[in-house]
């Protein structure tokens, strides 16, 4: 017989923890006590068994080896689990940050088209300047209310401002020393005539040239306005 340590050793079976301690009580001549709980509380405590047959000591260290293995197993799935759980909330978060960047792109898109149609429908409701009967003379309120019916309503202001700057909404304007003419102070005023022969006396004919010289050149009145703003011409 030999003595053996089990400090150490987590005995995973309460059978075996009593049989152990009822064998060392045996070996040492004593008598167990009346009392069972003090009695395993005195085989749990004990830090040297002696003569444990072998059979006992195998299932001993095979109860210790068994309860290590589940420990480290119930750890691995407790591991395994946090990695899954980790990697199913960064994927998530993509698929939120996804979403959520797909739904911006589909608004702004639907928004864009909505001004692209507000703008075409704009465009379609202005009036020709043939539209408009011809008058002897047009006050300015005439001039402005014409301008008013045949420009975008989204891009009048702009189309006003450079207006106001070049001529004060005087449709006889004439810079004597440049040659340029009208509301918009064409240079020459001759250009306009693209527009009608009746471009000196006609605001309509000046505002019709003033827009489509404003959107060939730079893109809208607002991009006319914008460049004024930053030259001084246009």
């Amino acid at each position: 017989m030999s003595r053996i340590s089990v400090r150490g050793f987590a005995v995973a079976s309460a059978t075996a923890v009593t049989t152990v301690g009822a064998v060392v009580g045996v070996a040492a001549g004593s008598t167990p006590a009346a009392d069972d709980n003090n009695f395993e509380a005195t085989a749990a405590d004990t830090t040297l068994l002696a003569d444990i047959p072998a059979g006992q000591q195998a299932q001993v260290q095979t109860a210790s080896l068994t309860q290590q293995a589940d420990a480290q197993a119930s750890a691995a799935d407790a591991t395994a689990k946090k990695s899954a759980e980790e990697s199913a909330r960064v994927q998530a978060a993509k698929d939120a940050k996804f979403k959520k960047a797909a739904a911006e792109a589909q608004l702004e898109k639907e928004r864009q088209e909505k001004a692209e149609r507000a703008e075409r429908a704009s465009r379609s409701e202005v009036r020709s300047a043939s539209a408009f009967a011809t008058q002897g003379s047009y006050s300015v309120a005439d001039v402005q209310a014409m301008a008013r019916q045949m420009i975008p309503g989204d891009q009048f202001q702009c189309f006003s401002n450079i207006v106001n700057h070049e001529s004060s909404w005087n449709y006889r304007a004439s810079n004597p020393s440049s040659g340029a003419y009208g509301l918009v102070q064409a240079l020459p005023g001759s250009k306009m005539a693209s527009a009608g022969a009746d471009w000196q006396t006609n605001p309509a004919t000046q505002i019709k040239w003033g827009l489509n010289y404003m959107d060939s050149r730079y893109g809208s009145p607002c991009g006319a306005w914008s460049f004024w703003q930053a030259n001084h011409w246009y």
